[in-house]
Order: C-alpha cells, then structure tokens, then sequence
C-alpha cells in the first residue's frame, strides 16, 4: 500500500521527468525519430496490439476489440506520416525576406490526462507528439483504463530501452488514480493536455499551467437531395458503428431532407438501422438515461447488445438504432451525445432550414466540434462554414474517420480536436506536434521603409476627412 501523498507522490514522477528531459532535449534529429518509431511499433507491433485492444475491452466495457485494433493502427500511422521529416530540432524555418530563423525548443514536462474510452490510442498520440519535441510526459490515464495503459507503458519501454532513450522520459501513475493526483499533476508540470471528462478540463483551466484542454462533440450530420444517398449512408454506417462510437466525432444526429427522407429511411434500414417505435424510444430514452446522466451499463456497447438488454424486439442483425425527433435541448435528451451506435433523424423542408436546426443543436451541445454534409453542392458547404460555429466542416466523408485526420484529407491524425472559445479552448484545430512546441526567433536586420500616413490615410481621408489630404505625408 502506498502512504505518499498525492503531491509527494507527483513531485517524485516530476523530478525523475525533469532529469529524463534534460538528457532526452540534447538528443539530435534522428536520434528523435528512431525513438518515436520505437514508441509507435509499440503499439502497431501486431500481437501487442491485439493484446492492448483486447485488455482496453475487457478492462472498461467499452467499444469493441478489432476496432480498437484499427483505430491504433491507422492513428499511430497516420500521425508518423504527419510528423514524417518534419523537424523539430535546432533550426526549423528561415524566412530570409524577413530575416526570421526559428529554432525549435521543448516545453519540457508534458501531463496527458486521457479518456478510457481510448485508453491507448489517446496516450500513444500524445506520447509521440510529446517525444518528437523532445519532452517528457507523464499520462495520467482514467482510472477505468489506468490497467490498460500500464500494460501498455510496459511495452513501451522494452521498445525505448533497444534505442537508448533516457530513463523514465515517459510515466505514470503506480498506484490508483484520483482526482487529488490528477488535480495536483495538473499543477507541477510545464503543459497541460486534457481529453474527455469536461470536469477535467475545467480544472485543468483552474491549475494555473499552460493547459490544452478540447470539447464535448456532438455531431450532426445533413443529407440533402443532391447527395449520392447510396454513397453517404454506407459511410455513416461505417462511422457511426464503429467502436461503438466511443468516438466524440461518431454521428450523433442526422438531418434529412424531407424530399429525401423516406428513401433515406429505407436505405438506412439497408444498412442495418432500425427506426424505433415511439414505445421503443420512450424504454431506450428512459434506460440511456439515468438521473440525467448516460447510462454506462449501455453506452458504448453494440446496438445489439442494448436492443437485447431493453428487449426492444428488433432484428436480430441490427448494427444502429434510430428515434426520430423534432425538438432540441434538455428536454429531448436524443439532441445529444450518446456515445452508443444511437441515431437521432430529424425531418425538414429545405437546407436552410438544415442548417438552422444544426446550429440549435452545437449551441444545445457540441458547439465548435464539427458538423458533416453529404451534398454535391459547393455553395451550401461554405454557408455551413461561414454561419455555422464549429472549428471542422466535414464534406462527403465518414465523420469519425474524417475529422480526427484521414489518409483521404488534409487534417491533421489526432484523438484530440479543440473547439475554439466556443468551448472555452485555447485551440481550434487538432492537437498536433505544434503545440509542444516552444519557438526561439532571431530577428535579423532587413532594408526597410518608414510607413508615411498617405500610404494608409489618402482614400480615407478623401471619402471622410477632405480637409486633411493636404496634411497626409
């Protein structure tokens, strides 16, 4: 048993981080990388992954084993593609015309608090970022995946021990995780990283370190009649299943157009979604929920699973359930995350009014994260991005896949996505190496030119202050 406090315990894990980091800031480029490919075959080495995917299931309930497996693989390499001869040591960028040299510097000790409904891929991502740039880490895991994590840790380290990385340059907890560990972490280290409980990243805000903390997802999706329906339901089949959505980018609601709506609705069924009855909605709402609150027993299981558990008496072969609903807020808890293979469709007239039920539902819940269209209609996709308050519009593309980065698009691989001010977020894209980053600018002399006001001033002046031109040097 173990009868440190939590701030004996901290400081120890921080001091032993502090001295793996003075070593680790010294290392050059290559060095770097080969321990960021030890790290990354950690996890992508077939029979560890398999053995991780397994425990993650097995430990917290959550998901299902050969996604997870998956979402590693496809994480991990995605982000080596990413950071692939990026450089993150010494001299990064020279901006000659500017005489602007930046060198890459390391903030030093990095705390990574983590979901379990990713409790390896999460860690794994932040891990390398952490490493590429040449700091430590401590994760401090959810206490329903801190096994899986140690497990995984185990791993690690018979991988860095082969390429010499310094001792202890990542840890965590050795004991059981609280929020008093947690909280005091939070308050010792040189950069904050907070995914999942939005308990966590309020605090994380309140600890007086630089902290990076992303928002809730609550993801809506629009269909309208120009879409190739055929094409984007199989696509939010494939996202809205897999792992269970545990994912904060799994669709949550679907606007249809009316126009479209009953093809839709057959084509959906096609793919394994049932449209619940208004008895069946009323026992799954009354079972998702309790005391406000989604169920655990229920969430992140297979629709199966829970059609069974509530015996909805659906088809045996259903793989998503949908409730229709046509009002937003508390009071129609379905306008929400659900964080289970639960679809909620709404029906309206036109796009316009798509778009306006999509921006009652972020300003309901998710507001910032992203939204989906499925369309063949350029100018609509720019409306979204243009009124509508997310940091992500994902177009034509399987949410969950798309908007955590994509071997098929331009966003950064993360597990992490910030939500700009909306959410209280210092970021508004997907966490990435970056943000691990200190960086030291030389600023050289250039030729350059006093600004005179004529320069700024004359056709405002003409059009406002006509008495004044003469003055304008």
């Amino acid at each position: 048993m173990n009868n440190k406090s939590s701030t004996e315990i901290v400081q120890s894990l921080v001091l032993k981080a502090k001295k793996a980091q003075s070593i680790f800031e010294n290392f050059n480029q290559n060095q770097v990388d080969e321990i960021v490919t030890a790290v990354a075959w950690a996890i992508c080495k077939p029979s560890n992954n398999e053995k991780i995917s397994n425990l993650a299931v097995d430990i917290t309930g959550l998901g299902n084993a050969n996604d997870k497996i998956l979402k590693n693989r496809r994480k991990t390499l995605g982000l080596l593609r990413d950071l692939k001869e990026i450089k993150t040591v010494g001299i990064i960028n020279e901006d000659k015309e500017k005489g602007i040299i930046e060198i890459a510097k390391p903030v030093g000790v990095v705390a990574a608090v983590t979901p379990s409904t990713n409790p390896a891929a999460t860690p794994i991502n932040n891990i390398i970022n952490a490493l590429k740039t040449r700091n430590s880490i401590i994760v401090s895991p959810s206490p329903a995946g801190s096994k899986v994590f140690i497990d995984l840790l185990v791993l690690i380290n018979i991988e860095l021990k082969k390429v010499g990385a310094p001792k202890n340059l990542i840890q965590t907890f050795d004991c059981d995780v609280t929020k008093e560990l947690t909280n005091e972490l939070m308050q010792n280290v040189d950069l904050l990283i907070v995914t999942g409980s939005l308990n966590n990243v309020k605090q994380a805000a309140k600890s007086g370190t630089k902290a990076i903390g992303v928002g809730q997802g609550n993801v809506t999706s629009i269909v309208d009649e120009t879409a190739d329906l055929k094409d984007a339901f199989k696509k939010i089949k494939m996202s809205k299943t897999f792992d269970n959505a545990t994912s904060c980018s799994s669709e949550n609601n679907l606007i249809l157009i009316e126009d479209v709506y009953e093809k839709s609705i057959n084509l959906l069924s096609k793919e394994n979604a049932v449209l619940l009855n208004k008895d069946q909605k009323k026992v799954l709402q009354k079972n998702l929920w309790l005391d406000g609150k989604l169920n655990r027993k229920i969430i992140a299981k297979s629709a199966k699973f829970i059609s069974k558990e509530l015996n909805l008496k659906v088809s045996e072969d259903v793989q998503i359930l949908m409730v229709e609903e046509d009002g937003v807020g508390a009071d129609y808890p379905f306008s929400g995350e659900k964080l289970s293979p639960v679809l909620t469709v709404y029906k309206v007239k036109n796009f316009n009014e798509a778009k306006d039920l999509a921006k009652k539902i972020l300003n309901y819940q998710g507001i910032g994260h992203s939204v989906g269209i499925h369309t063949k209609k350029n100018e609509r996709i720019i409306e979204l991005g243009l009124d509508l308050p997310v940091c992500r519009v994902i177009v034509n593309q399987a949410h969950t896949f798309a908007t955590g980065g994509s071997f098929t698009n331009g966003l950064p691989f993360s597990l992490s996505m910030g939500c700009g001010t909306w959410q209280k977020n210092t970021i508004d894209n997907n966490l990435n190496y970056k943000h691990f980053l200190n960086i030291t600018k030389i600023s050289n002399l250039i030729p350059g030119k006093e600004a005179e006001l004529k320069e700024y001033f004359t056709d405002y002046c003409e059009k406002h202050d006509s008495e004044e031109l003469k003055n304008l040097k």
